[in-house]
């Protein structure tokens, strides 16, 4: 049996947006649905919003996404998510670092892990447009180089060089 975990980002209208940019780092191929595809009439706010979201880059490089229905909208039975607690959703919720700790209150972090420094870099490069870093892309006690961000869709990253053992 074979098992992988893709991470899934929950959104409030910026899925699309956020796809576009993940895929321009990353690399692969988008594929965007909307509620409207699935069937929501066009009429209703959320129609053009993101129902499944995915890339798939040859790298290895995975991540999913969606727009969580406004509360106005009507959504059909078949299409209503299940219940979202709001931690699920990406928070403003601080990350810092202080006294070599990484102190948070966010639920996860997205971590992304490459064999090759130049490469990794040039994503780190991408990745921290409009970005607030939380510990800067360099060297580190376990790693060749590694790095902590925040994207500008409030998403927390790590990407760091696997090291050689």
């Amino acid at each position: 049996m074979s098992v992988n975990a893709v991470t899934h980002l929950n959104f409030r209208g910026q899925a699309r947006e956020a796809l576009e940019f993940y895929r321009s780092v990353f690399g692969g191929q988008a594929m965007i649905v909307t509620y409207g595809d699935f069937g929501l009439p066009k009429e209703l706010p959320d129609s053009d919003k993101v129902v499944f979201g995915q890339i798939n880059a040859d790298n290895g490089f995975r991540v999913m996404a969606y727009d969580i229905p406004s509360q106005s909208t009507s959504i059909p039975a078949a299409l209503a998510p299940a219940a979202v607690a709001p931690a699920a959703v990406a928070s403003a919720a601080p990350t810092r670092r202080e006294k070599g700790m990484t102190l948070t209150s966010e639920p996860f972090f997205v971590s992304v892990r490459g064999d090759a420094l130049k490469e990794v870099g040039a994503l780190w490069d991408k990745l921290s447009v409009g970005a607030t870093i939380i510990e800067a892309y360099g060297p580190a006690q376990w790693s060749p180089a590694s790095g902590m961000l925040t994207d500008r869709f409030g998403v927390t990253w790590i990407l760091d060089v696997a090291a050689a053992y």
